[in-house]
């Protein structure tokens, strides 16, 4: 459905515009789409974020500073979704060996096991292939990149 038919109003001051409206209005639906498969295992978009940077660096672990600098949200309180995701136990830390100061955060074994049944449950693609290509989809994420400069 195009943009003007979603927000009921095709009053845009031009195409610039409408392209930011359009960009906020599948911001929104995306978030709301991923909640609904986050909300399963009692995970937030951003606990999920950190989850998976987590299983990335497996088995090494990483740094509240390292967790920051690839989270996809920047605001986020990487401190707070650490200490959350430790709560629930998807998460370990404990003390660098080489830093006193510096806290090593690791991915636990059921954090792992969260992340592989959300892969089993849901898969990006199948969202977005009733809809686009593969190559739209790359189109749209270099347009994406391009937009950001």
């Amino acid at each position: 459905m195009q943009i003007g038919e979603e927000i009921q109003s095709e009053k845009f001051e031009d195409n610039y515009h409408k392209a930011v409206i359009n960009i906020t209005y599948t911001y929104g639906w995306l978030s709301n789409t991923f909640r609904c498969q986050f909300e399963k295992h009692n995970l937030t978009q951003q606990q999920f974020n950190v989850l998976r940077i987590l299983r990335g660096q497996y088995p090494n672990p990483a740094t509240i500073n390292m967790i920051k600098e690839r989270m996809l949200d920047k605001m986020s309180d990487a401190s707070r979704i650490v200490d959350r995701l430790m709560q629930k136990g998807l998460v370990s830390r404990c003390t660098n060996n080489l830093d006193r100061r510096a806290v090593d955060i690791r991915i636990s074994e059921a954090g792992l096991e969260i992340l592989s049944k959300m892969d089993e449950e849901f898969k990006t693609r199948d969202m977005l292939k009733n809809n686009l290509t593969e190559e739209e989809a790359g189109k749209l994420s270099d347009l994406l990149d391009k937009l950001r400069g």
